[in-house]
C-alpha cells in the first residue's frame, strides 16, 4: 500500500496573505493610537469623522513579528519570495472574497451592479464599533506586506548571490521602506486627501490594497531578485536617489503646506511659504508655494520618486522596473482630471480664477 504524502506548502503560500491581513486587522484594534478629528463629514450625521490611528506602531510589530519568525523557524525570512506566487493568488482571492463583502452587504445606489462593485458603495466603513476605519487599515495593511514582500525578496537575493551580492537591491529596498515608513508616520495627513473624501469601498479600492499594492508596487524587485549584482556606476545608484528624494520634496511638502492651510490658513508654511488664497468669501483656495508650481504638483512628486526607485535597481534597462512608474502615469493623469471635475463643480468661479492662476496641471510648463 503506497503511502501518499500532500504538499500543503502551496496551500499555505496561498492563505499567507489573509494570515498577515488577519494579523494586521487584530493589531489595529488592540494597539494603542492617537485619536485624529479628520477632514471627511459622516454621511448620515454630517459630523467630522473621528479616527484611530496607530499605522506606524501596527507596521512595527507586525514586522517584529515576521523577524521573530524567521529566527525561530515557522516562516523563514524568504518565505515570500519562495511562495510568491501562490500568496499573490491567495492575494488575489482575498482581495476578491472582500471586495464583495463590503460591496454586496451594502445598499444599492441606484447604479449598475457591476460599476458599484468596482467604485463601491460606502463611503467610510467603520469596523468594530468605529475603531478600524476600513480605508485606513487597507492603506496600512498593503504598505505593511508590501515591506514584508520586500524584505523577503531581498533576503533571497542576498541568500542566492552571497559572494557578490547588489548593493542596488539594499537601496531600492531603503528607499521604498522610507516612503513606506513616511506615508505610516504622515497618517494624518492623508486624512485630507482625494481618497478620503472622493471615493468609495469597493473593488477598486479593496483589491487594490490586498492585491495590488503590496504585489505590484515592487515588481522591479520580483524581477530584480534573481539577478546577479549589475555592478551600476556609483553615478546611477546616487542619481536614482536624488530623483526619488526630489520626487519626495514635492510630493510630501505639497501635502503638508495643504495640510497646514488647512488647519491654520495664515500660518506661513515651513517659515518659507506665506500663504496666498482666492477667495469667493465662503471658501479659499490655496495658490502659493508648492500649489503655485502646479495644480497637482504632488502627483509629480509621486511620478518622480517612482523613477527613482527604478533607477535604483541598476538595471536602467529592465522593463519590469518601469512598470511601477507607467503605473503612477495611468493613475494620477485620470485621477487629476477626475479632481478637476469635482472642483470645478465644487468652486464653479472660484476654480476657474484657480486655473487662470496657476494653468499647469502636473508638470509646470509641460502638462
Amino acid at each position: 500500500m503506497k503511502l501518499y504524502i500532500v504538499d500543503l506548502t502551496p496551500l499555505l503560500g496561498f492563505l499567507t496573505p489573509w494570515f498577515v491581513s488577519a494579523v494586521v486587522l487584530g493589531l489595529s484594534v488592540v494597539l494603542p493610537a492617537r485619536r485624529v478629528l479628520g477632514y471627511v463629514r459622516d454621511e448620515r450625521t454630517g459630523q467630522l469623522l473621528r479616527y484611530r490611528l496607530n499605522g506606524p506602531l501596527v507596521f512595527v510589530v507586525t514586522i517584529g513579528l515576521w523577524l521573530l519568525a524567521g529566527y525561530s523557524g515557522p516562516m523563514p525570512w524568504d518565505w515570500l519570495w519562495a511562495h510568491r506566487w501562490s500568496g499573490a493568488a491567495g492575494a488575489l482571492a482575498l482581495g476578491i472574497v472582500a471586495s464583495a463583502v463590503v460591496v454586496l452587504t451594502a445598499p444599492g445606489r441606484g447604479g449598475s451592479v457591476l460599476k458599484e462593485f468596482y467604485l463601491g458603495r460606502r463611503l467610510n466603513p467603520r469596523m468594530f464599533g468605529g475603531r478600524v476605519d476600513a480605508k485606513m487599515f487597507l492603506y496600512v495593511f498593503g504598505a505593511t506586506y508590501l515591506e514584508l514582500n520586500l524584505l523577503s525578496f531581498a533576503v533571497h537575493h542576498y541568500s542566492t548571490f552571497p559572494g557578490d551580492p547588489s548593493p542596488a537591491v539594499l537601496l531600492y529596498v531603503a528607499l521604498f521602506t522610507w516612503f513606506i515608513c513616511d506615508y505610516l508616520v504622515f497618517e494624518p495627513v492623508h486624512l485630507y486627501t482625494y481618497d478620503l473624501f472622493a471615493e468609495r469601498v469597493g473593488f477598486k479600492l479593496v483589491w487594490g490594497c490586498l492585491f495590488f499594492y503590496p504585489y505590484f508596487y515592487g515588481v522591479g524587485l520580483w524581477a530584480a531578485a534573481d539577478l546577479p549584482n549589475p555592478h551600476a556606476p556609483i553615478w546611477l545608484l546616487v542619481l536614482s536617489a536624488l530623483v526619488f528624494f526630489a520626487g519626495w520634496s514635492l510630493a510630501r511638502g505639497a501635502n503638508m503646506q495643504k495640510f497646514h492651510f488647512k488647519l491654520d490658513p495664515e500660518r506661513t508654511f515651513l517659515g518659507l511659504f506665506r500663504p496666498e488664497a482666492i477667495s469667493d468669501g465662503e471658501r479659499r483656495l490655496l495658490c502659493s508655494g508648492f500649489w503655485g508650481v502646479s495644480r497637482h504638483v504632488n502627483y509629480l512628486g509621486e511620478i518622480l520618486m517612482a523613477t527613482g526607485l527604478a533607477l535604483s535597481l541598476g538595471y536602467p534597462t529592465l522593463l519590469a522596473s518601469w512598470l511601477y512608474p507607467l503605473y503612477y502615469v495611468l493613475l494620477l493623469v485620470p485621477r487629476e482630471r477626475d479632481d478637476d471635475r469635482l472642483c470645478a463643480a465644487k468652486y464653479g468661479a472660484l476654480w476657474d480664477e484657480y486655473r487662470r492662476r496657476v494653468p499647469w496641471r502636473i508638470v509646470p510648463r509641460v502638462y
